[in-house]
């Protein structure tokens, strides 16, 4: 095992008694900006257009700027631009859509709210992203493939050269799940543009968040959008007639009024998040922790990639004893994800077992978020590493 440097006793100590490092800590972002929001607002109030409206509209619009996209559609949440994806490109009851175990529920749960089957193959361990070799072996077995679902996990673009191959060789769309990945892009194009279309979230812990739940689907495909705008609400073009069934999920003006004025920083956010994660690196090979034999290793970002780091995680031997060890020192931490969804118990009638997605399961037992926010300090990650450090020690 390559052995991390130890601080000095001292330093350790002084440490403990005076560091806590948070996770996320959303005050940090939010006090700088208080008086711009809290006039966005006032603006929204004085409107009265709570749903939907000209925030909305403006949301939309220099949203599809930053993104290069033709169109965006605002919504609820991240799950409903998920489904709005999904049924919007042509995803039928009894259809199956290909995606990774190893993210949030909601990527599933919207392929089955569309009344599809979810089908898992495994993932790449060096980005934890869905392996597109192992996707290519899995989609010549299955029936009635309609999409194919790669996430952009982490905040790093799941590999879109491959991706777009294996589309075009089975026919099928790509749906992006870019709900960590705004601002992230894979040779220089932006998720939420590399494929027919994608859905983000906006969700407070996100790079670009809103004051609660958020979230919109981009394409460059106008009749798509005009089909999502329908069904986001109630399948509705013209108050009380209705085209087709719909659901309520339109984006509220009040989230959208947030957004409007967060969009404006979330580049300098997303430099920042990379910033970070290279000081993170830098940290932990001068601890010690490189090469194959080491206790942590650091997940790979691709070439192609630009990574904007909604989380910057680790994976780790004696992973839970150390976030305990993290823990009690100050230090917030989370597991992103402790059992992929091929396991969960709601997925049993899908037939998967224990060992079908090896790289799924081994990763949900050694991944582990570190503190990881624009606004993180120097001295804070470097009290992390040397946490870690001392437990390794």
């Amino acid at each position: 095992m390559t052995k991390a440097v130890s601080p000095k006793p001292a330093a350790v100590a002084s440490s403990k008694a005076h560091m806590r490092v948070p996770l996320l800590d959303l005050q940090r972002q939010y006090a700088p900006l208080r008086e711009e929001i809290l006039a966005a607002i006032t603006r929204l109030c004085d409107s009265q257009q709570f749903i939907l409206g000209n925030e909305v509209a403006g949301f939309e619009r220099e949203a599809a700027a930053f993104l290069s996209v033709g169109e965006v559609v605002g919504c609820a949440s991240g799950t409903d631009a998920l489904w709005l994806a999904l049924v919007a490109a042509g995803v039928q009851p009894g259809d199956s859509v290909l995606t990774t175990p190893l993210t949030f529920f909601a990527t599933a749960s919207a392929i089955v709210r569309a009344q599809a089957r979810p089908v898992f193959a495994d993932i790449d361990p060096r980005t934890l992203n869905l392996d597109p070799q192992q996707a290519s072996r899995c989609a010549a077995s299955v029936p009635n493939l309609r999409a194919l679902l790669p996430v952009h996990l982490y905040g790093q673009c799941a590999d879109m050269d491959a991706f777009h191959q294996l589309a075009a060789e089975f026919n099928v769309p790509v749906i992006e799940d870019a709900a960590q990945a705004f601002g992230a892009a894979w040779r220089g194009q932006r998720a939420g543009s590399l494929g027919m279309a994608a859905a983000f979230s906006f969700y407070p812990t996100k790079n670009l968040s809103a004051m609660g739940d958020a979230g919109c689907v981009t394409t460059s495909d106008p009749t798509i959008a005009e089909r999502m705008r329908r069904l986001r609400n109630h399948g509705s073009v013209s108050r009380y007639f209705h085209e087709e069934i719909g659901w309520n999920c339109r984006l509220d003006g009040l989230q959208a009024a947030v957004l409007r004025v967060k969009l404006k920083h979330v580049e300098e956010w997303n430099l920042a998040r990379r910033q970070r994660a290279a000081a993170y690196d830098s940290l932990l090979t001068q601890a010690g922790f490189s090469g194959a034999n080491a206790p942590l290793r650091r997940l790979e970002t691709r070439a192609e990639a630009f990574h904007v780091y909604h989380q910057y995680v680790i994976r780790a031997r004696r992973r839970d004893e150390l976030r305990a060890f993290l823990n009690e020192r100050g230090i917030g931490t989370e597991i992103y994800y402790p059992l992929p969804l091929h396991l969960q118990k709601c997925f049993n009638y899908l037939g998967y077992r224990e060992g079908d997605l090896p790289e799924s399961e081994q990763a949900a037992r050694e991944v582990l978020a570190l503190p990881m926010f624009a606004e993180l300090t120097e001295a804070e990650q470097s009290y992390v590493v040397e946490q870690i450090s001392n437990f390794y020690s």
